[in-house]
């Protein structure tokens, strides 16, 4: 079974190894984008032109021109800054039901030197299916268990991991549930509250074993790189990405949290609208979704995920929304207008796949808004980015101007007027 297994994952490989082969060449040079609805994010939306000079956006203005530069005319063309999903597992996982093209999750209850950077396969058929819908830069995070791994922000465009790097990575923690894990969790009340009891005790002894060390690092000591990699989340150079959902853990998260005085940010967060007064009172930044799933409990209204991201916002927490998909990262926009149709409103839902996760990863400098010396991370389009009947025109990342291309529009174009291969 196992050899079968190895041989359908070997051709399956294949066959995504021949498929990358015949995307077109992405190209790098001067464009000049002429007479669009240029959607900055930060400074309002204005008419004009853009420059894309040596990777960045090097002019943003009227009657701008460029010698030398590819000029593509967007009348009646809207230009938007790419979209930044704040979790995925786009580049760790090809085929979730097949183990062999899994690398998302390692054995062990700590490993937060695990790099999720040096798993991510560039190659990957869900990029370029990614890509097409706006999405230019992704977080791609590890699964696993109370300390899975360490993710990465990735732009969706380079022939290796270091070369699609963002800037930004983050150390993960799965904090302790204190409910049921699913419906299939027949645990009874008591087991549930001693397995919440055992799953504290472990974190608090191994953030106590973190803190020592990072006292004992400074002054030389044996090397040890599960808690190397927590030296920088608890001296508070770097947020702690926590994921929690359920309202009592929520605040459990936050009690803990300040007994320890850290740098978080949470995910997830699916009750957080239960909380929000609390998330917004001690400040913390939150990476909500998927919008587009059903509740979580029988007993809530059908919109309820709909509407959290609005009702955190509304309330003063800094939101930002990701899908936490594999294949389907495609969809972050049409998360984001599920959340902005259900109280966030279109400019706060834009931000919050925008400028908002740019911020909350410490890369608004470079990314999440169409500013003058920002990385050219952008995409041109005929309407709406939330509606699915439009269509994205162009493509940028850092500056490369990326065919829109991928595998469901070769299939569609390979499809449209097939030969049925009939002889007569």
């Amino acid at each position: 079974m196992k050899k079968i297994t190895l041989i359908i994952a070997l051709a399956l490989l294949f066959c995504v190894s021949s498929y990358s082969q015949q995307v077109k060449k992405s190209t790098y040079n001067d464009v000049l984008l002429k007479n669009a609805t240029i959607v900055t994010v930060t400074n309002g939306t204005i008419t004009g032109d853009l420059l894309i000079k040596d990777g960045v956006i090097a002019k943003i203005g009227k009657s701008l021109s460029a010698a030398g530069a590819t000029f593509i005319d967007c009348t009646d063309k809207f230009v938007y800054p790419g979209f930044i999903d704040g979790g995925t597992q786009l580049g760790l996982i090809e085929i979730s039901s097949v183990s062999l093209t899994q690398d998302a999750d390692e054995l062990g209850d700590y490993t937060p030197h695990m790099q999720a950077l040096t798993a991510v396969n560039p190659n990957s058929v869900s990029i370029p299916v990614t890509r097409v819908n706006g999405v230019t830069t992704v977080f791609s995070k590890p699964t696993g268990d109370l300390f899975p791994g360490t993710g990465a922000l990735i732009n969706l465009h380079g022939y290796t991991p270091d070369q699609m790097y963002a800037g930004a990575k983050g150390v993960l923690m799965n904090f302790p549930s204190t409910g049921k894990r699913g419906r299939w969790d027949r645990r009874s009340e008591e087991e549930i509250k001693k397995d919440g009891e055992k799953a504290m005790k472990k974190l608090k002894d191994f953030w106590s074993q973190a803190k020592i060390y990072a006292g004992i690092n400074q002054t030389g000591g044996k090397y040890n790189p599960q808690l190397a990699a927590m030296v920088p989340v608890i001296k508070g150079e770097s947020p702690l990405m926590i994921e929690v959902n359920k309202k009592a853990d929520i605040l459990s998260a936050l009690k803990w949290v300040n007994e320890n005085d850290i740098k978080v940010v949470f995910t997830g967060v699916s009750d957080g609208w239960r909380v929000a007064d609390s998330l917004a009172k001690y400040e913390i930044p939150v990476i909500t979704g998927p919008v587009l799933q059903v509740p979580s409990r029988g007993s809530d209204k059908y919109d309820t995920a709909y509407t959290n991201a609005g009702k955190m916002h509304k309330a003063g927490v800094q939101v930002a929304i990701r899908t936490n998909e594999t294949e389907n990262v495609r969809n972050l926009p049409f998360n984001a207008g599920f959340a902005a149709a259900y109280g966030m409103g279109v400019e706060e839902a834009l931000k919050a796949i925008t400028i908002v996760p740019a911020q909350i990863f410490g890369v608004d400098d470079q990314l999440g808004s169409l500013e003058e010396g920002k990385v050219a991370n952008l995409f041109v389009s005929d309407g709406d980015p939330f509606e699915p009947k439009t269509t994205i025109d162009y493509l940028f990342i850092e500056g490369w101007n990326v065919p829109m291309e991928s595998r469901h529009t070769l299939l569609y174009d390979e499809f449209l007027e097939r030969d049925p291969g009939i002889k007569e």
